[in-house]
């Protein structure tokens, strides 16, 4: 078990996160809960997970899935109530896993009561705790267009000011320029730091330093001096984990963001292997094929970059992400080899890995009846793109591929009704193949993904060239084969992956001669890779 009374402990650790919505329902009410997170504690610590990222769990509208809250300091009843919070913590813990809760300091949801103080009058102490600038209707400070559509202003007619939304309009931005602001969300923290949590996942905090008039959402000017005072004032444990989600964050802003003296945070959540399967200067919904020479050459320049310098998140699938068996993988007949290709790929590399619920089954995204999707970008998507122009079904593809939904359907546990989620009806529709796809069948079967996963987070663990060893990319040009060594004393690894259906070529290094196979998902290591193969290979001396 880690020692995580000590800064760096997770550099060993691999995370899980879990949507609370779509994870376990108690109740009957077709919304995961609280207590659903407690009845499956004994499959995560199977898993040996060492913490949990939980997503958002506390009081809120819910229009954006609880991303807008409205107490930082309160549960939201549909989780359950504060004493399930708690108990939570303590099962956990018990299991040596930790809880790192999701914190949204970027905005709040318009219903919380520093926003209904501010929009009383301009007088209020509260109004500066948000972007406000005078304007008259219709005629907003600027043509800046919020994340999920529409303009990024609000008008407030009594107050003739607008003020300021990246996402929509119920979430209005925080004013990160006011001290007394700053100081509240950091007494918010202590909170659940004295009730135990023992880290934090910090929502797009890489906007926080926004500066609208010059048209400035991520990475302002005084992004890190805020960070630092953060880390100060509301970080101070030893052992508190902290992770940015940081969409704009290159390798320098990285090492400041992660810099090993824990001045600001404990690693960066970055997304820039993600968006290489996009036309490039467009949106995520213009999809093309995995470049796969560039995403070789994106996960090098984050390995080298930061080895030594900085702290990385390794990831493929989250709540605002397709489903990665589906995307880059095969969902059809290569789902089980694929799958176990791209975790064997992925957690050969150093960084801290984070699994999304589901993925260590192999779960595929989902197509549905527009109606049933409940994301409000999915909606304001359909809506935009049919206005466009676009047709009904060319809509529905993009969403099909790409839409946030395809990872939020509930998690698949048996192939009973529901999946085993719910004795009620899901808010979100389940997956119909959770009849092959759950894990019940994927506990009954050695050769299952989940135990590649299993295998994988145990391997971090044992071999220090996984965690700390230096990173050397092999045939970069390579169109189909991903392939790299990692090195650390006389310990080396070998982590070979084919990212299609056809056998190809692949001469392993002669220094391999007689390593030990640490994971495979095809036998033996033969000459070659054959079809979705990857394997790690070990070898000392």
């Amino acid at each position: 078990m880690l020692d995580k009374t000590k800064r760096g402990w997770h550099k060993s650790a691999v995370f899980y996160q879990i949507y609370p919505k779509s994870f376990q329902d108690t109740n009957g009410d077709g919304v995961g809960d609280l207590r659903g997170v407690i009845s499956r504690l004994d499959y995560l610590q199977q898993l040996g997970i060492d913490g949990i990222w939980l997503s958002p769990v506390f009081a809120s509208p819910q229009k954006d899935n609880g991303y807008d809250i409205s107490d930082y300091c309160a549960i939201d009843p549909m989780f359950g109530p504060m004493e399930d919070m708690e108990e939570l913590i303590a099962q956990a813990k018990a299991r040596g896993i930790s809880i790192i809760m999701d914190l949204v300091l970027n905005h709040s949801s318009d219903q919380h009561p520093w926003f209904r103080e501010a929009v009383k009058s301009k007088d209020n102490p509260y109004h500066d705790y948000y972007v406000w600038r005078d304007g008259e209707p219709g005629c907003p400070p600027n043509d800046m267009r919020a994340t999920f559509g529409g303009s990024a202003w609000t008008y407030v007619p009594h107050l003739g000011q607008y003020y300021f939304h990246q996402f929509v309009p119920e979430q209005p931005d925080l004013n990160w320029e006011n001290e007394d602001m700053r100081r509240g969300l950091y007494g918010f923290i202590r909170f659940w730091v004295e009730k135990g949590v023992e880290g934090f996942r910090l929502d797009v905090i890489d906007q926080i330093a926004k500066e609208p008039d010059r048209r400035i959402t991520a990475n302002g000017p005084r992004l890190h001096e805020f960070l630092r005072e953060l880390s100060r004032e509301a970080f101070c444990e030893e052992g508190i984990v902290t992770v940015g989600e940081a969409w704009g964050a290159d390798v320098e802003r990285a090492k400041l963001y992660s810099a090993p003296d824990g001045s600001e945070l404990s690693m960066v959540f970055q997304f820039e292997h993600i968006e290489l399967d996009h036309e490039p200067g467009k949106s995520k919904w213009e999809a093309i094929p995995l470049p796969l020479p560039a995403f070789k050459a994106c996960m090098e320049r984050w390995q080298h970059g930061l080895h030594g310098k900085g702290w990385n998140s390794l990831f493929m699938d989250n709540h605002d992400l397709p489903r990665i068996v589906s995307r880059w993988g095969d969902d059809g007949e290569h789902r089980v080899r694929s799958a176990k290709m791209l975790a064997i790929m992925l957690h050969g590399m150093e960084g801290t890995p984070y699994i999304y619920q589901g993925e260590e089954l192999g779960m595929t995204n989902v197509r549905l009846p527009l109606d049933a999707y409940q994301d409000v970008e999915i909606l304001n998507l359909y809506d935009e793109r049919r206005a466009a122009g676009e047709s009904h079904d060319e809509v529905m593809e993009r969403i099909y591929a790409r839409g946030r939904d395809n990872a939020r359907t509930p998690m698949q546990w048996t192939a009973g009704e529901n999946a085993g989620f719910t004795t009620g009806t899901p808010w979100l529709p389940v997956n119909p193949n959770h009849v092959q796809i759950n894990a019940d069948a994927a506990l009954a079967d050695p050769d299952s993904v989940f135990y590649t996963y299993q295998r994988l987070i145990a391997l971090r663990k044992e071999h220090a060239v996984i965690r700390e060893g230096s990173f050397t990319l092999l045939c970069p040009e390579d169109e189909r084969v991903f392939a790299y060594t990692r090195d650390l004393g006389d310990a080396h690894l070998l982590v070979a992956a084919n990212f299609t259906a056809e056998p190809v070529p692949f001469a392993r290094p002669a220094a391999f001669d007689g390593a030990k196979t640490l994971i495979a998902n095809d036998g033996d290591p033969a000459d070659g890779l054959r079809p979705y193969e990857a394997y790690m290979l070990y070898i000392e001396g």
